[in-house]
């Protein structure tokens, strides 16, 4: 088995808690989730769940591409959503990110999130 490395960038959000950005494993890279937290303050995007998504995009991007991977090497993309009426426009913000052919996907409705969060992601990417 490869080495594990841990994966960390300032372009993202530090973790709130005791876990890793993401771990890469040879040329497999294990995202945590990730909320829409603005990266300078720390702060969750509230506006819209637009701005919450595409933030949250945008720190997984971040994440991804610390490791040497493109969104392109995603190939599994789990969403954590609090409100199903949300669906329609965070696969419009989606689309802003991937093209197809897109990521194997999984959305999964909750109750809650850290920071009362709208939306979460994570991730496996695998770099070709």
């Amino acid at each position: 088995m490869s080495p594990r490395r841990i994966l960390s960038t300032p372009l993202a959000p530090m973790p709130i808690g005791p876990y890793s950005q993401a771990v890469q494993v040879g040329n497999q890279i294990y995202l945590s989730g990730q909320l829409g937290m603005n990266v300078r303050t720390g702060e969750l995007l509230t506006e819209s769940i637009q701005a919450e998504a595409r933030q949250a995009f945008n720190n997984m991007k971040a994440v991804v591409e610390s490791g040497g991977a493109r969104m392109s090497d995603i190939v599994k993309l789990t969403i954590f959503i609090r409100d199903f009426n949300d669906f329609p426009t965070i696969n419009d913000v989606m689309k802003e990110f991937f093209q197809s052919p897109f990521p194997a996907r999984s959305t999964i409705g909750v109750q809650s999130l850290p920071k009362n969060a709208r939306i979460e992601l994570e991730c496996i990417a695998v770099i070709e």
